[in-house]
């Protein structure tokens, strides 16, 4: 299975990206596909997650302005980022729930500039 990012750039403050994630290979079912990102110096964290029900999950930090979706019959994921800020810069990786293993992607970088 592979995914590959796309969509990650620089952008100023205020502004909007959307990332996408297209999964390939042995693929029968991906119960929840997820976005993550790591910035310098920091773990990798959590930014939202989405059921192949479509129930989602969100960090804090981005909430009301992140939307993550999803296509099950193409099996891509979508993150819509408004109102970006300089702390949203990190290198964004998507991540992929298949029975009982996870894949992730090779990530994309997204540089909020203030």
């Amino acid at each position: 299975v592979q995914l590959v990012e796309s969509g990650g750039g620089l952008v100023q403050a205020g502004g909007s990206l959307r990332l996408s994630c297209a999964a390939s290979g042995s693929i029968f079912t991906i119960n929840v596909m997820g976005w993550y990102r790591q910035a310098p110096g920091k773990q990798r964290e959590l930014v939202a997650a989405i059921t192949s029900g479509g129930s989602t999950d969100y960090a804090d930090s981005v909430k009301g302005r992140f939307t993550i979706s999803r296509d099950n019959a193409k099996n891509t994921v979508h993150l819509q980022m408004n109102s970006l800020k300089p702390e949203d810069t990190a290198v964004y990786y998507c991540r992929a729930f298949i029975r009982e293993y996870n894949y992730w992607g090779q990530g994309t970088q997204v540089t909020v500039s203030s």
